[in-house]
């Protein structure tokens, strides 16, 4: 099995389709001053700093339809428009991916593999960064109902055939540690996992090479998770800040096409860290 989906193109895809003058190409980074794009990024691909971009400017919030509208109008975006997004790291893609959903945009794309594949490849990078002309915002709809906020997960606590996949790594599932090992240990109150988590890896859904694994394999990780192809799952997934989260989110909306999944964006950072609300871990 391949992975079909519209929502997901492969480098191939995108060299062949590179010159296309309606294609545009977003690279967003977690890298603020954009140093590691300035050193080469995939030829065509503009720069967006995740915050800067996807967030309220003051609001922990996200940014409004308009808005992103009028940052997609600053590089020249049109109805006939196709986005390609790939994230750096590979989970911003997602990100992006799933904000500018929310924000009523349905010609995005993700690059199966990002910038690991293209460089794997052998495939050349650009440090020119493209201009394009100014063109007016297109009028969207915004679409919340993929996301989910902490009172509804602490409701859905008692809801029996919710499943909460934790796309955190081991250490952070199991408490030791409320961030990533390998940096700064921060990000929340408390360590743990929402009660009930059940622990799907983020990394566990990609090859080597950062491509999605095959659906046949996305299914054997999620079935002895409860995960039902095909109908309506009550699922959740959630991370520290909500970037892995969402690749779970899009291997079962976007290439099993399992409905009803939702993302917890407030995550690990928000519930370690509120009052009163339950936590579990190990001992």
């Amino acid at each position: 099995m391949t992975n079909q989906s519209d929502k997901l193109v492969t480098t191939r895809w995108l060299a062949e389709n590179i010159d296309d003058p309606d294609l545009r190409v977003i690279e967003i980074s977690r890298d603020q001053e954009g140093d590691t794009y300035s050193k080469g990024h995939i030829p065509k691909a503009v720069f967006w700093f995740w915050k800067d971009k996807l967030w309220h400017t003051s609001n922990r919030e996200f940014a409004s339809s308009y808005e992103i509208a009028s940052y997609l109008g600053d590089i020249g975006m049109t109805a006939r428009s196709k986005i390609v997004i790939y994230g750096d790291p590979i989970q911003y893609g997602t990100y992006g991916l799933w904000v500018l959903t929310m924000a009523g945009l349905s010609n995005v794309s993700i690059l199966d593999g990002g910038k690991t594949k293209w460089i794997a490849e052998g495939r050349s990078l650009s440090t020119l960064i493209p201009q394009y002309e100014p063109s007016d915002p297109i009028e969207s709809r915004t679409d919340l109902s993929t996301r989910i906020g902490r009172d509804d997960v602490l409701k859905g606590l008692r809801e029996s055939k919710r499943i909460l996949l934790d796309a955190r790594s081991p250490e952070e599932y199991m408490g030791e540690r409320v961030s990533p090992p390998g940096g700064f240990d921060h990000g929340a109150e408390r360590v743990g996992r929402i009660p009930g988590a059940q622990p799907l890896f983020f990394r566990d859904l990609l090859n080597e090479d950062d491509t999605f694994i095959s659906p046949k394999k996305i299914l054997e990780k999620i079935r002895p998770l409860g995960i039902k192809a095909g109908v309506s799952n009550d699922v959740v997934t959630y991370c520290r800040l909500s970037h892995r989260a969402t690749l779970l989110w899009f291997a079962l909306t976007h290439i099993l096409n399992i409905p009803n999944v939702k993302v917890y964006d407030g995550s690990w950072t928000e519930w370690g860290s509120i009052v009163g609300f339950p936590v579990e871990k190990n001992s």
